[in-house]
């Protein structure tokens, strides 16, 4: 059922946002939404989607992430997803009433800062922004980029140090920031490979310039902000695998529809070449290798936990990244000139998803981390 309303009801939809008609986008994303609570399969926490298990989830995760507006449409898309299963556990009986409550219902969107222009994103603790104790209030300053959705958004959790003098690893707190408090603004919104954007599709560079938000907006204890982090992007490796392997499966099965058509002379098509057939039988290996690997570490999460699946998690952030890419990247020559306009969604999953192999850890930081796991056994 999930399966047809996408194809259905969302598919449909994405020439809007081919055609950057932003607005009308978001007008027929939130009827989208209404259908979908309709039929009850509104999200209300990430890791309790419609009370299901991390593999179970995962099945469903790749059904929805076929379209880029699936997540969107079903309610749990990222950055709200890791927002809402960090505000949920850690966050005070005051802001999870205020803030928490309505990004649940879909009431309102959030974004969250990290990621810095001038450090290091595969080394956090070096981040320069600074959140300053004066009285019951933090004065924040500093800036942030590629804080996705930060336009339109309620508010933002944001990292920063509060505790500089302490172990590295104890330096940093989350701090929830509205967007209307004094001193925070966007500079702009991120051209990714010429595209900015809009609203909840786009990624924002972001200022803090002496910020001041009570104490009480910390989420859990001041210092805790890397353990918080940890929690945070761990869930939402598995979360971007699983809707990779949605991403990939469609644009396989695109790759696929066009070289059985594409005649390229009178009696052949791109189908009838021995180099298409193998890029095929590449790309289909790949998927159903990387969606294996997936389906294990799921289980392994919902009998052990994430704790116990934390190397597999680096395993399969770096393993279906590139999985990802391969397939778009084949997937967008089969298709040729067609391939790189955006009358095609490949060319938008393209431009989108190489940061894939960047974002919650490059590739080379999981696989060192992997390596090293290995070799210390």
């Amino acid at each position: 059922a999930v399966a047809l309303f996408i194809e259905d009801h969302v598919i449909p939809q994405e020439h809007l946002l081919l055609s950057q008609q932003y607005e009308a986008l978001e007008s027929a994303m939130q009827g989208m939404r209404k259908k979908v609570k309709d039929r009850n399969w509104w999200s209300t926490l990430p890791t309790k989607t419609m009370d299901l298990s991390m593999y179970e989830l995962g099945l469903l995760s790749e059904v929805v992430g076929r379209s880029p507006l699936g997540h969107y449409a079903f309610g749990f898309q990222a950055p709200d997803i890791g927002n809402m299963e960090l505000m949920s556990q850690f966050a005070s009986p005051e802001i999870q009433k205020r803030w928490l409550a309505p990004l649940q219902n879909g009431d309102i969107r959030s974004c969250f800062a990290m990621t810095e222009p001038d450090s290091p994103g595969s080394n956090p603790t070096m981040m320069n922004t600074q959140a300053i104790m004066e009285g019951d209030h933090w004065v924040i300053n500093g800036r942030k980029w590629f804080t996705t959705a930060a336009e339109g958004s309620a508010f933002c959790i944001v990292m920063a140090k509060t505790h500089p003098e302490a172990d590295k690893h104890q330096q940093a707190s989350m701090i929830l920031v509205p967007n209307d408090t004094p001193g925070y603004r966007i500079i702009r919104n991120v051209p990714v490979m010429g595209h900015a954007g809009a609203g909840y599709f786009s990624h924002a560079e972001v200022a803090f310039d002496q910020c001041r938000v009570p104490i009480s907006h910390t989420i859990g204890n001041p210092g805790d902000g890397f353990k918080l982090a940890q929690h945070r992007l761990g869930p939402g490796r598995v979360h971007h695998c699983m809707r990779w392997l949605g991403v990939a499966q469609r644009c396989f099965d695109i790759m696929c529809q066009h070289v059985k058509q594409r005649q390229i002379t009178q009696t052949k098509t791109l189908a009838d070449q021995d180099l298409i057939k193998t890029k095929v039988a590449q790309c289909y290996a790949q998927i159903q290798a990387a969606r294996a690997v997936v389906i294990n570490t799921a289980k392994k999460i919902d009998e052990e936990g994430f704790e116990a699946a934390r190397y597999d998690v680096s395993m399969i952030k770096f393993h279906c990244a590139e999985m990802l890419t391969n397939v778009i990247s084949h997937a967008l020559q089969c298709l040729g000139a067609a391939g790189v306009s955006d009358d095609h969604i490949v060319a938008f999953y393209y431009r989108e998803e190489r940061a894939a192999r960047i974002y919650d850890g490059p590739d080379e930081v999981h696989m060192l981390s992997l390596g090293k796991q290995i070799l210390t056994q």
